[in-house]
């Protein structure tokens, strides 16, 4: 199949996907009409072939994860989607029929979580695949939840388990060099934890009690204990985390067991976009009561306390655990 030029190819991929004030994508900008008493909320990330995913990847799921890795910040803002902006650079080997497999996973994410394109921009790449994309969203006025904001006796939360998508990068960097330990994990719990790491999934259903109950919340992108880290250090707050409080799926725990200095990449490697908060403890109940609600049970990992070191990880017996490094290092 040929290969569109840049004006066909806004027409015949991205234009299907395009919201309400986005004019077909066939002007430089787009309107967002922002709603009486609604605050808007933005937030951009960059993903990068061999970085973020793997060059090989479906491109549906590459797609998907590049809008979902922002739904994931929205939602830990307590914010609503809104729409989106793309920023596409493409590499001189790409293919019609790969970018009618990313339009597709895109468009399919897009109608799922009510987020439609806004418009954006696509240029010739002359090294690897990059994807931008901006996403907006909306919360009650004044009612955003900042990372900063801990304060003291306030409990720490989770959604979700945490460490799975980690552990099925380190699956599968591992099973190309066929090493040993790789072949002791079941089909499905390989797949499993494949899956955590191809499509994240943004807890957006947890905004409402964020919003009502949060004092301070983030997303889980660079790995539990650097993040957790990060949340705390901005009012001078620190914790002490015991590992066996923090939620494993069925999967972690297996190979855990089997390989059991995996903690560590379970704890920092990153990839979860599960939220991380801080709830003041006159409002748990409340606030677990309508987690649960929402079909989002969480978990308590620890309690803030003043201080400024950085949190503490201790094992089931006590003794505190030293990582290598707390979190992925971009750079």
């Amino acid at each position: 199949m040929p290969r569109p030029s840049e004006d066909e190819l806004i027409a015949t991929y991205f234009a299907p996907l395009a919201g309400p004030g986005a004019f077909g994508l066939r002007d430089d900008a787009a309107i967002l009409v922002q709603r009486l008493g609604q605050d808007i909320v933005a937030t951009t990330d960059m993903l990068t072939a061999d970085v973020h995913f793997f060059d090989g990847d479906p491109p549906g799921a590459i797609a998907r994860k590049a809008l979902r890795v922002n739904l994931s910040d929205l939602a830990a803002k307590g914010a609503e989607p809104r729409g989106f902006l793309l920023g596409l650079a493409l590499p001189g080997d790409w293919t019609a029929d790969w970018l009618a497999g990313f339009a597709q996973g895109l468009g399919e994410d897009a109608a799922a979580y009510n987020c439609p394109l806004l418009g954006g921009d696509t240029v010739k790449s002359l090294g690897p695949l990059v994807i931008s994309i901006t996403a907006l969203g909306a919360v009650p006025e004044q009612k955003i939840v900042l990372r900063e904001g801990v304060a003291a006796d306030d409990l720490l939360y989770v959604t979700g388990t945490i460490g799975d998508a980690a552990l099925g990068l380190q699956l599968r960097a591992n099973a190309a060099q066929d090493t040993a330990w790789t072949q002791s994990v079941s089909q499905a719990d390989a797949a499993y934890l494949a899956g955590r790491y191809f499509l994240p999934q943004p807890r957006l259903g947890l905004r409402e009690a964020l919003q009502a109950y949060a004092h301070a919340a983030m997303d889980i992108s660079d790995g539990l204990a650097g993040d957790l880290a990060k949340l705390l250090h901005l009012t001078g707050m620190t914790a002490e985390v015991v590992t066996a409080d923090v939620p494993l799926s069925k999967a972690a725990r297996k190979l855990l067991r089997h390989v059991p200095s995996l903690l560590q990449t379970i704890m920092t490697g990153g990839d979860d976009y599960e939220l991380l908060c801080a709830v003041p403890p006159s409002a748990s109940a409340a606030f677990e009561a309508r987690a649960f609600a929402a079909g989002l049970p969480v978990h308590k990992i620890g309690t803030a306390k003043p201080g400024h070191a950085p949190p503490v990880f201790k094992d089931p017996d006590g003794q505190k655990l030293v990582f290598a490094q707390a979190s992925y290092r971009h750079f």
